[in-house]
């Protein structure tokens, strides 16, 4: 039983309790309208509300709007060199994965990243994706006078002359630099224009670090900013309004006139755009900081949102990438792995409900694809035929080699099972390479760790590495061998196999008979490399054919197949060749298969030739159909390692069916012929009447 007067007391108590509670709901708006900002946030009319802790946007603020679903989204991007360009294509798949609005991109590039993009975009064949190329050289002039220390170069200037660099009909676009990840639909950012005032023509995230404050160290001078300044990682530009606010004469009065007491830019176009900003504060648009989270050396991100879902774009803006020190770091890090290694066919969809031309060439070939069979029993070798596969050229740096009259590239194609024959091939062979390399989006990133780690391979800047992204089921062997071949910039090429290591000394062989054979006077030949397999998988290469032929003769080497298929190699004759000291003619016979040294201009690979068989045997059909003279040489040498066999052989040997279709493709080679050359071609209609068996 309680004491007398509890009840009262408790009452009353409950009263207050809940008058204090109403007083709370009444007056919260207004505490939360007068809470002070963050530092160095400036207020601008119109500037979205800041939730607390200094967060853009809250679960009070109203949805905002979205562009209309099909309306042509413009970004524009500065990319240079072939490490840039990589970031570009990560940026792109995160950009594509969250999209569905139709993308035009703006890319203003050197001649290396042009080259890059162009194919890639090219064999990607995104839908509704339009591409549009600047030439970086023609703009250098506007901004070279312009001392700058970042580690972009002039690239990090750019940004000021794409006004007057893009279209003039285009009135707003979004620039975006190539180390930035999106995690939302780009459609979002693009809807933030909408909430320009009159006269505001720049949208920016405020500076995530204490940078612009200065004092980070002694004599640190920054350019001038307002507060802490903005981040130029993600912009939102009026290009109409900056025109007709003299946006050229305005940077550059304001680069002039902050050089005269500053040495140079030390964070590029940044710089100069908060110089600007600091002069003219209406011209900015503050946008929230979840567009544009900055992982830099002293990030101050974590301020800006309480859970990485929040985030929308994270800008890796530190030359250490994923080792920036973040409570979330693990999450944005797997957010950015995850679109460097996913697949980029899965971003060939269909934009749904968005009437846009597809890419070309897509129409003929979703025509042919139609026409295929599906209860035929070749129907994958029809499908793969088909398949246009991404390639992305010189996928590492690359310094090709000074232009000589008679120099040779040697060129391959592996997947990657082989990578591990690369240093022992780099080593055997110093001069110029082009590989393709058939990978997944993962495999490729998986090689380029492989490359980095590697003091062999890291070294060479004459090889060329050209990825082709894998898709389908069979081994698109042809197509891989032209995109490498397609890459050559030497005069000659020796076409060989990523398999084969070449004599030590075959590389400058190879240019001493090139010269003294005079090719180069317009001589069609094909210098033939005979060609040797061991079956040892611990061996010791002979470093000259005297060696090599005492190896021969004590059954450590074999010529190449003898066992399986010698009619492949045995036109080279392989006994003159013991005895040779010039180079000597053969003839060409059906299945012969060596491998060869010819022009860069040669025929093509058939890239009707997928997976396992023939795929040689109808290029040195096709050479020997152009009159070129088969030529081999007494002096070189490659020899074949031992390795377990590819799926594509497994399924040959085992299945009726891939051999037919072999067959057929053989069949309709020889009528192409046929139809080429006429009674010429005819006598290679023996090729067809062999016994099938392995080549």
């Amino acid at each position: 039983m309680l004491p007398r007067g509890r009840p009262r007391a408790l009452g009353a108590a409950a009263l207050l309790l809940l008058l204090l509670l109403i007083g709370f709901l009444l007056f919260r708006g207004d505490l939360d309208y007068e809470r002070p900002r963050p530092r160095g946030t400036a207020a601008f009319d119109g500037d979205p509300p800041a939730d607390p802790g200094g967060r853009n946007g809250s679960d009070c603020t109203p949805p905002r709007p979205r562009p209309p679903k099909c309306e042509l989204l413009q970004v524009a991007i500065v990319c240079a060199g072939h490490n840039s360009s990589r970031d570009v294509i990560t940026l792109v798949k995160s950009m594509l994965f969250y999209r569905k609005n139709p993308l035009h991109l703006h890319l203003v590039t050197d001649a290396v990243a042009r080259n890059i993009l162009e194919t890639l975009f090219h064999t990607w064949m995104v839908p509704a994706v339009r591409i549009s190329f600047y030439n970086a050289d023609e703009l250098k002039p506007q901004v070279s006078w312009i001392p700058n220390k970042h580690y972009s170069g002039l690239y990090g200037l750019m940004k000021l002359v794409l006004p007057s660099a893009l279209p003039p009909d285009l009135a707003r676009v979004i620039v975006l630099d190539t180390d930035v990840t999106f995690a939302s639909n780009i459609a979002e950012l693009w809807a933030l224009f909408a909430h320009f005032s009159d006269k505001q023509v720049i949208g920016l995230v405020e500076n995530q670090s204490d940078w612009y404050l200065g004092n980070l160290w002694r004599n640190h001078r920054p350019w001038p900013a307002l507060g802490r300044g903005f981040n130029t990682g993600v912009i939102l530009l009026r290009l109409d309004r900056l025109r007709q606010a003299g946006w050229e004469q305005m940077w550059k009065l304001t680069a002039t006139r902050e050089l005269l007491t500053l040495p140079a830019t030390s964070l590029a176009d940044q710089d100069i755009f908060n110089a600007i900003i600091k002069e003219h504060p209406w011209l900015v648009r503050p946008l929230p900081c979840v567009w544009n989270v900055q992982l830099s050396d002293h990030t101050l991100a974590e301020r800006c949102y309480s859970e990485a879902s929040d985030l929308k774009v994270i800008h890796w803006n530190s030359p250490k990438k994923l080792r920036v020190k973040n409570k979330h770091v693990e999450s944005f890090r797997n957010l950015y792995l995850t679109f460097l290694e996913y697949d980029g066919n899965l971003l060939r969809r269909e934009l749904f409900g968005c009437p846009c031309p597809p890419p070309p060439g897509a129409e003929q070939l979703q025509r042919a694809l139609a026409q295929l069979d599906e209860e035929d029993a070749c129907f994958e070798f029809r499908r793969q035929q088909l398949t246009v596969h991404r390639v992305h050229i010189t996928f590492l740096p690359h310094k090709p080699p000074p232009p000589q009259p008679h120099d040779v590239t040697l060129v391959a194609q592996l997947s990657m099972d082989r990578l591990q024959m690369l240093e022992a091939l780099c080593r055997h062979w110093p001069g110029p390479m082009s590989l393709a390399l058939y990978l997944t989006d993962a495999e490729a990133q998986q090689f380029l760790r492989f490359v980095e780690t590697s003091v062999v391979l890291s070294g060479r800047q004459d090889v060329a590495y050209h990825v082709v992204y894998r898709e389908g089921p069979l081994y698109p062997i042809n197509q891989l061998r032209n995109v490498a071949l397609a890459q050559a910039l030497t005069p000659y090429v020796f076409l060989s196999d990523i398999d084969f290591l070449p004599a030590y000394s075959l590389y400058d062989y190879l240019r001493a008979s090139i010269k003294q054979l005079e090719l180069g006077s317009g001589r069609k030949a094909a210098l033939v490399v005979p060609a040797f397999e061991t079956l040892h998988y611990r061996f010791s290469f002979p470093s000259s054919k005297a060696e090599l032929l005492a190896l021969l003769d004590a059954g450590s080497l074999h010529t190449f197949r003898y066992h399986e298929w010698p009619r492949g190699h045995a036109p080279t004759d392989y006994a003159r060749w013991r005895e040779a000291q010039a180079p000597y003619h053969v003839q060409w016979a059906a299945d012969y298969e060596p491998y060869v040294v010819v022009p860069r201009d040669c025929p093509r690979y058939d890239p009707r030739f997928v997976g396992f068989g023939w795929n040689k045997v109808a290029h040195v059909v096709e050479l020997d159909a152009q009159e070129y003279e088969l030529l081999v040489l007494p002096e070189a040498f490659v020899i074949h390692l031992p390795h377990a066999p590819s799926l594509d052989i497994s399924r040959f040997r085992s299945s009726p069916t891939y051999r037919d279709c072999l067959q057929a493709l053989k069949d309709e080679f020889h009528q192409d012929l046929s139809r080429h050359y006429g009674a010429a071609a005819l006598k290679y209609l023996t090729a067809l009447q062999q016994p099938r068996g392995p080549t």
